[in-house]
């Protein structure tokens, strides 16, 4: 049973998941290593672009990272439902740290080349496959349902803190003591969410229904999230949007070396503005929240305003606060989507529903990385315009969903 007072707070002020123990610790120690992964994810691409100056490799080398995502994320979420979800991310994420370990140390003695990379990569994907859904599902077992849309949004939003942080920290790093620091830099940034893992108190947990291993819960998921028009419809959308728009990694650093003609602090600028707008973004959807296909439509069309008036830019000056205003759409369209998902799951196929939207949003990025590096090595300003194609793509997936899907019919086969 909930706590009274736990649904109580949902009901007063911005911030009521904050008011759970477990969530600032988890919040705090996510925000430092996402700070962490984003000081990393900037120093790869710089890295592969130093070693190849190739947009083709630079999206493989992306591809590498996030094909684990795409193949195994939906057989994670599996796992996921019958596992203790802490006890999953505390394994993730000592084995991530262990692989940036790895890379700093390959990249500082100067034995690094693109087949370390990719390999490392691969491990990455692999690792990250299994903890994205676990994270997602972990919220609600730490904050109780009345404060999933407030914590999925918070959360959010600290992830984008991170987003914003740590390409300023890779330029910092990279111009001062190299770019071998900042894959170290991530592999000490995972020991404190591990830490916070660890100190959490398990007793204020609110854990969910642990799901017994039965044949066909793979597909038991799907055919669940294909008969609930709120899982469905934003599905779809993230997955037109992650495969096509949210290509960032392979986009922007394009977009500063062959468009602006611009450095490596150039590509953290635009990055950081994209993260800057994110936070932003963030504590708007704070103060007036929300979920459902019609406010993810809305986002959709924003976002594809923003890439296409992003795609005509030829001046820093302008790219810079038209990211800012992306990242506002991106965060907006991403918690709308991730907490609509949310409260239209049962607990017991949250995290297989979780595990599919991980795949729509990362694990896509192995196709539409390779696509849009091939296209951007070439133009990259085309490159974007087929990002903000594909949001004008996704409203009108939206759009089809509102008008056309039926109620939901009761989870068919194995639980």
């Amino acid at each position: 049973m909930t706590d009274p007072t736990v649904a109580t707070r949902a009901r007063d002020g911005h911030f009521p998941a904050f008011q759970v123990p477990n969530f600032r610790r988890f919040v705090l120690g996510q925000s430092v290593s996402l700070v962490g992964t984003w000081t990393e994810t900037v120093a790869q691409a710089l890295l592969v672009l130093q070693l190849t100056d190739s947009g083709v490799l630079l999206g493989l080398a992306t591809a590498a990272r996030y094909l684990p995502v795409l193949l195994l994320t939906p057989y994670a979420g599996v796992v996921v439902d019958r596992h203790d979800k802490r006890r999953l991310l505390i394994v993730t994420q000592t084995g991530l740290a262990a692989l940036s370990l790895l890379l700093g140390i390959l990249v500082l003695t100067h034995t690094v080349t693109l087949w370390w990379i990719l390999a490392v990569a691969l491990g990455f994907g692999t690792l990250t496959a299994l903890a994205n859904p676990a994270r997602q599902a972990f919220i609600p077992e730490i904050v109780g349902q009345p404060l999933v849309r407030n914590a999925v949004t918070l959360n959010s939003t600290f992830v984008n803190v991170g987003r914003a942080v740590g390409p300023i920290v890779a330029a910092i790093l990279v111009a001062t003591v190299g770019i071998g620091w900042c894959f170290l830099l991530n592999a000490a940034s995972f020991t404190v969410v591990i830490a916070a893992l660890l100190t959490m108190a398990v007793s204020q947990l609110h854990p969910g229904k642990t799901v017994k291993k039965v044949r066909g819960q793979l597909v038991s998921g799907l055919r669940y999230a294909r008969n609930v028009p709120e899982i469905i419809g934003p599905l779809l959308m993230m997955a037109l949007i992650g495969t096509f728009t949210y290509e960032f990694e392979v986009s922007l650093p394009l977009l500063a070396h062959l468009t602006l003609h611009g450095t490596s602090q150039t590509y953290s600028f635009l990055i950081g503005s994209f993260g800057f707008g994110s936070v932003v973004g963030g504590f708007f959807c704070i103060r007036y929240p929300g979920t459902g296909l019609p406010r993810l439509i809305r986002a959709a069309a924003a976002y594809a305003a923003g890439m296409i008036a992003l795609s005509l830019t030829t001046t820093i000056i302008i790219a810079v606060p038209v990211l800012f205003l992306i990242g506002m759409a991106s965060i907006t369209f991403i918690t709308t989507g991730n907490s609509t998902i949310q409260l239209a799951s049962a607990p017991e196929f949250r995290g297989r529903v979780t595990a599919l939207w991980s795949t729509a949003f990362i694990g896509s990025t192995p196709i539409g990385s390779i696509i849009i590096g091939s296209i951007g090595g070439a133009t990259p300003r085309v490159a974007l315009a087929v990002g903000g194609a594909a949001c004008v793509a996704a409203a009108l997936v939206g759009m089809n969903a509102l008008r056309n899907h039926p109620a939901p019919d009761s989870p068919p086969g194995p639980v």
